[in-house]
């Protein structure tokens, strides 16, 4: 089983869409599948039509009670263990009792998915928290959308020195260009002078009205009524993902 969390710090980045998106690709290769949405606000739960059943909550997850919480999605063979709102303080609660944090739960918690899963995905909150950090130390590869905007890429700064921070290897942070407009000179600078270092994936995904679309149809674009290159542009992000960071 391999572990990849979509993250970022800063919102409005594509980041849910990515997750969704890239979890329904690794279906379609016949994988088994789950999308763990970690953020309160549920987007990725919205787009696969999921609630969360009324028992389950924060408490419940780490405690690892949560199995009988996934919830099959209309895809066979991909499953979703939906967001709860007292995920907003997921963070508070991995702090133990003596006030020491624990960067090694998340992981632990995942461990029990290892025979169930092919490829567990992780759609991330916009923080810079203890559960971040949780996250960069369970994930196999972080997978992280960059707006090719001043902002976006101090945001992906912040995470380099987070990584630093819990003493990961920066080799499993992957960033690619995300709501790519090249007819904006800025979008075209930032490219330019990014696309050379090696942590920056090849394959960018531009600005498309069928990716803002997904809150209409809650649907991945690969399963919506489009036509459009969205599903080839996914596919693509996916399988350089693997080639860099998920072979063998």
């Amino acid at each position: 089983m391999k572990t990849i969390a979509v993250y970022s710090s800063k919102g409005g980045v594509g980041k849910t869409a990515t997750a969704v998106n890239l979890s329904y690709a690794a279906l379609e290769q016949n994988k088994r599948i789950l999308l763990c949405d970690m953020d309160s606000q549920g987007a990725a739960s919205y787009y696969y039509r999921i609630k969360p059943k009324k028992k389950f909550n924060r408490t419940k997850l780490l405690k690892g009670d949560f199995l009988q919480f996934i919830r099959e999605t209309d895809y066979p063979g991909l499953d979703l263990l939906p967001a709860h709102f007292s995920f907003r303080n997921l963070d508070l609660a991995l702090t133990s009792e003596i006030d020491q944090p624990d960067r090694t739960a998340l992981r632990k918690l995942l461990y029990v998915l290892e025979d169930e899963y092919d490829y567990v995905f992780l759609d991330c909150p916009p923080n810079l928290t203890l559960l971040s950090e949780n996250i960069i130390v369970a994930a196999d590869c972080v997978v992280t959308p960059v707006v090719p905007t001043t902002l976006s890429v101090l945001a992906l700064e912040q995470l380099l020195k987070l990584f630093r921070k819990v003493a990961c290897d920066k080799k499993k942070l992957l960033a690619f260009f995300s709501m790519v407009e090249k007819r904006k000179s800025m979008h075209a600078g930032v490219m330019k002078k990014y696309l050379k270092y090696p942590i920056f994936l090849r394959q960018s995904v531009p600005f498309m009205a069928d990716i803002e679309k997904m809150g209409l149809y809650r649907k991945p674009v690969a399963a919506g009524p489009t036509r459009s290159v969205a599903p080839q542009v996914y596919r693509a992000l996916w399988q350089e993902i693997m080639e860099r960071r998920l072979k063998g």
